[in-house]
């Protein structure tokens, strides 16, 4: 079974038009259990403040189908090290906070809507330099529409 990080950015997308139908036929998928769901600490953190819909949205997710994963030192260490490797800047920390996350607890995919941060070839080519660099696995980075097959 494919273990999938879901940024924060997944959870709102699923409300937003731009982005709602490929996110529900990827909770479609999740609710049949077709996948792991990695979901970071941080992520709760970020939605304390979202809509109420959005965090029942969170709330929703079979446990069975759903790892929990704490934000270390180690993840907080790899995200600094983005940062100082200039892939993004200071601001986007809690972006990088999620890549280590999804990095160091080898996830195969992680997912996410932020194109400007995350989901971002160049971004992505940073993330994974730093990653090789430091000796840890290369992280494939995809929207959800990448990572949904398509039906006939």
């Amino acid at each position: 079974m494919e273990r999938i990080y879901l940024d924060t950015s997944v959870f709102g997308g699923y409300f937003e038009p731009e982005f709602e139908l490929w996110t529900k036929v990827l909770f479609g998928r999740v609710s049949k259990g077709e996948y792991k769901v990695l979901v970071s600490r941080l992520t709760d953190i970020e939605l304390e403040n979202a809509p109420r819909q959005v965090r029942d949205l969170a709330n929703s997710l079979q446990q069975k189908n759903v790892e929990w994963l704490d934000i270390t030192t180690q993840a907080v260490q790899l995200a600094n090290k983005y940062i100082d490797e200039k892939v993004v800047g200071q601001t986007s920390h809690s972006d990088c906070i999620h890549i280590a996350i999804a990095t160091l607890n080898y996830a195969d995919v992680l997912v996410s809507w932020n194109f400007k941060h995350i989901v971002n070839h160049l971004r992505i080519r940073g993330y994974n330099a730093v990653n090789f660099k430091y000796g840890h696995k290369i992280l494939d980075i995809r929207s959800p529409r990448e990572i949904l097959e398509y039906e006939d």
